[in-house]
C-alpha cells in the first residue's frame, strides 16, 4: 500500500469502481459522527480521532498520535471500516452484530474492530449511519481509559 501525504492523495488513488461507495461511507461518517472528533490521515488512512486538544494523553501506543476512533481504508479486496468502539464496548458490539442481518443479506465479515465490505454495492449505509451516533467523544475516552489504556 503506498504511503500518502494527505487524505486528498489517498482518495485520488482509489479505483474508479470503489470511489463512489468509499466517498458515500466517508460522508456518512462525517455527517453523523458526534461533535469533537476530527478527521486526519492516521496510520495511512482517513481517520476520525479525538484530538490532543480534547485528550492530551493521545494514543497509548504512540502518545504523539491522537486517540483513534474510526478509520476507513480501501484495501486490496474490500473497503474496511475500523470502529474502536465496537472493539472496546461489548454492548455496542452486540447491538451491531444483532442488527447487521436486518440490513444486509450477506454474512458479517468482522475482526476485532474491522468490518470488511467485500461487496461494495451492498454496504449497509443506514446501519453505519446509526452506528456513527452511538458514541460521543466523552463516551469513547471513558471506555478507552477503562478498557484499553493500561
Amino acid at each position: 500500500m503506498p504511503k500518502h501525504k494527505n487524505i486528498e492523495e489517498y482518495l485520488a488513488n482509489i479505483s474508479e469502481e470503489r470511489i463512489v461507495p468509499f466517498m458515500k461511507l466517508k460522508q456518512i461518517i462525517e455527517d453523523n459522527l458526534p461533535t469533537g472528533f476530527e478527521e486526519c490521515l492516521n496510520y495511512g488512512m482517513p481517520s476520525y480521532v479525538v484530538p490532543h486538544t480534547i485528550y492530551a494523553d493521545g494514543y497509548h501506543c504512540d502518545p504523539k498520535l491522537p486517540l483513534p476512533f474510526i478509520s476507513i481504508a480501501n484495501q486490496k479486496g474490500f473497503i474496511a471500516l475500523y470502529h474502536m468502539g465496537l472493539y472496546a464496548n461489548q454492548e455496542l458490539y452486540d447491538w451491531f452484530v444483532t442488527e447487521y442481518p436486518n440490513h444486509s443479506k450477506y454474512k458479517l465479515d468482522m475482526g476485532k474492530s474491522c468490518i470488511r465490505f467485500k461487496k461494495v454495492d451492498h454496504i449497509p449505509y443506514d446501519l453505519i449511519t446509526e452506528l456513527m451516533g452511538k458514541m460521543t467523544v466523552g463516551d469513547w475516552v471513558s471506555i478507552y481509559e477503562k478498557e484499553i489504556k493500561r
